[in-house]
């Protein structure tokens, strides 16, 4: 699956439901100042849109207020990225900008990534309701739906906001009551806390400033 980034195995682009971009848009205050995948069969609109091969979001600024998010789901093989480098991005554009971000992404909550950078760091999510979330397949409706859960992170300032919004599409999840708790440590002594102080401590901090 690719969503403005093209994977070398997969030739789509799954583009984002026009529902949720107007959610989005109504969580942002009705604009969306960067798409950093953004591809030719985009919806999304954005004031500033990031499209291979002229502009790798990755290696863009994040420097904007709003910013939406719809990675690519699968690994990158030419440049060697995965997702956990977009949520990665996501979260260090709010640490470092005060970004308002929303990420479109997989539930995988046992993954690293989500530890690093979604519990203890986002500070809601919405857990979409859709059984299977069907995305625009090049700009199209293609009829065919995601075949995992999907979800909406949020790292910003208004999460009452968000949770008016996003209610309607799923279930939503306030995460900031996880900031500055130990989370995980029973079973992984070695996990690195996280803080709500606006920084990110041992590992979570150093994996933040590795992508510029």
């Amino acid at each position: 699956m690719t969503a403005g980034r093209s994977i070398v195995s997969i030739s789509q682009t799954w583009c984002t439901p026009p529902k949720y971009i107007r959610a989005v848009r109504e969580v942002f205050g009705g604009t969306i100042a960067l798409d950093p995948c953004s591809n030719r069969h985009s919806v999304v609109k954005a004031e500033t849109e990031y499209r291979l091969p002229d502009h790798d979001g990755l290696h863009c600024s994040w420097n904007f207020p709003t910013i939406y998010v719809n990675p690519p789901y699968g690994a990158d093989r030419e440049r060697g990225t995965t997702i956990k480098h977009w949520l990665r991005k996501c979260a260090n554009a709010h640490q470092e900008h005060r970004s308002d971000v929303l990420a479109l992404v997989p539930v995988a909550t046992n993954t690293k990534h989500w530890k690093d950078y979604v519990f203890g760091v986002a500070d809601a999510l919405a857990f979409l309701y859709d059984t299977r979330l069907k995305f625009l397949v090049d700009g199209k409706d293609g009829g065919k739906g995601a075949p995992m859960s999907c979800c909406m992170i949020y790292w910003g300032s208004d999460v009452e906001r968000f949770e008016g919004v996003f209610l309607p599409h799923g279930a939503v999840v306030d995460l900031r009551r996880l900031q500055g708790k130990p989370i995980g440590l029973e079973r992984n002594a070695e996990h690195t806390l996280l803080f709500a102080n606006g920084s990110l401590s041992g590992h979570g901090k150093h994996l933040l400033r590795v992508q510029s």
